[in-house]
């Protein structure tokens, strides 16, 4: 006795393990913004910049040197003469430092604290286009389930159809000829079952992969959903321009640039150095020194045309930006106007679907399947109406998939989350 307990134990604790954990959308969506391989790739990128930044306000090395100077090849020149004469030749250390103009500094120094900003934007715009992707899978899946569904109850109805048909050509009180009609039915909706099957696999594969984990691994998901009502909403370049992290990351990027021409004109200013060097006399010449100040030039004509000619660059290329910001805005704002109406469109679809079409397609297949229980109606009938709701009804699920595909796709133009 304690044996058969300890098994429906073991048995029972086994089938709570193999049962497959539901997992929710929003479960999937905190496990990508976490996990997402490309996220962190652009973390990377961001910390990378950051730490580049920190080098801004570098100087540039200092020089040192140290040798003979203004030394004859012979040495005996070298010595104090016996008349009293200085020796020739002297040993020489020297030190050199420019020193760089604030104004650069400043300038470098805004640029490249500002680079990692695109970055931040970019990300976010990676980060929805992966949300869209995940939404698009999870509703699919939930799709697929439903359709499952309908599938259980139209193998059942066969099963009747089928048990019924053999009990009544067995008392001769029925026709053989839809009966095998019905047995190919039942084998198409097995086939279904199987493509069905191997669909939400392919869409668990999906969702492991966006949220990087193990690529089989075995997880359910919940089937509600919600259609929101965007029908009021109006679209402007300011929806766009404050809600598109595509477009604040191109904004960014004209900041950048307007930085970076600062930070190229800064660099025609002149620069400061200090040179000291100091000599150790042969012979009894006394140490000397030199204390040179030093300016570099990059103003002049001949220095000037490589600066010049980036920072005209730069205007032309905030010009391209400004023109790509333009045209994400006009395609965003066309996009999700045709997006809201074929919304509403499909909105009103399925609206018949639920309310006239497949009511009145399940009371005719009630009636059918009422007439022939009470021998009034043939299977064949019966099978007709059961495969015109069928269709119908799977037909609903697809218009469903539709419209969620939509809303997916104008929540991502909208980048909602």
């Amino acid at each position: 006795m304690k044996k058969q307990i300890l098994v429906i134990i073991a048995f029972a604790f086994g089938s709570l393990i193999s049962k497959a954990q539901t997992v929710k959308l929003e479960t999937i969506l905190n496990e990508i913004q976490q996990f997402n391989p490309t996220l962190k790739m652009y973390d990377a990128d961001i910390r990378s910049s950051d730490e580049k930044a920190k080098g801004a306000r570098n100087w540039e090395a200092p020089t040192a040197g140290t040798g003979l100077w203004m030394t004859p090849y012979n040495p005996k020149y070298w010595k104090q003469g016996d008349n009293g004469a200085f020796g020739i030749g002297q040993y020489q250390i020297s030190g050199e430092q420019m020193f760089p103009n604030k104004k650069r500094l400043d300038a470098e120094e805004n640029y490249l604290k500002a680079i990692s900003s695109s970055d931040k934007e970019r990300k976010n715009a990676s980060q929805n286009l992966l949300v869209a992707a995940a939404k698009k899978n999870y509703y699919e899946w939930m799709i697929i389930k439903k359709k499952l569904s309908i599938l259980d109850q139209d193998e059942k109805l066969l099963n009747f159809m089928i048990q019924s048909a053999e009990i009544r050509y067995k008392n001769g009180l029925g026709k053989i000829n839809a009966y095998y009609k019905a047995k190919a039915a039942l084998g198409n909706i097995l086939n279904m079952r199987l493509v069905f099957d191997n669909e939400i696999k392919q869409r668990r594969i999906m969702l492991n992969t966006l949220m990087n984990r193990d690529k089989m691994q075995d997880f359910d998901i919940d089937t509600g959903y919600t259609i929101k009502n965007y029908s009021t909403s109006t679209f402007d370049s300011t929806t766009f321009i404050n809600a598109r992290s595509e477009i604040k990351a191109i904004e960014k990027d004209i900041q950048i640039n307007y930085l970076q021409q600062n930070a190229e004109k800064a660099k025609l200013n002149p620069e400061f150095g200090l040179r000291y060097e100091h000599m150790f006399g042969f012979g009894g010449l006394p140490m000397q020194y030199s204390l040179l100040g030093t300016v570099k030039i990059p103003m002049a004509k001949w220095s000037s045309k490589t600066t010049k000619a980036n920072v005209e660059s730069l205007k032309w290329k905030v010009e391209a930006l400004n023109q790509q910001k333009q045209m994400i805005v006009n395609e965003s704002t066309g996009m999700a106007y045709g997006m809201q109406n074929d919304i509403e469109l499909k909105k009103k679809q399925i609206k018949l679907f639920d309310e006239n079409i497949i009511p009145a397609l399940r009371k005719n297949f009630q009636t059918m399947q009422l007439g022939y229980e009470q021998n009034t109606e043939e299977l064949f009938t019966l099978l007709d109406a059961w495969e015109t709701l069928n269709m119908t009804q799977l037909e609903y699920l697809q218009q469903l998939q539709d419209l969620l595909m939509m809303q997916v796709e104008l929540e991502r133009i909208l980048e909602i989350k």
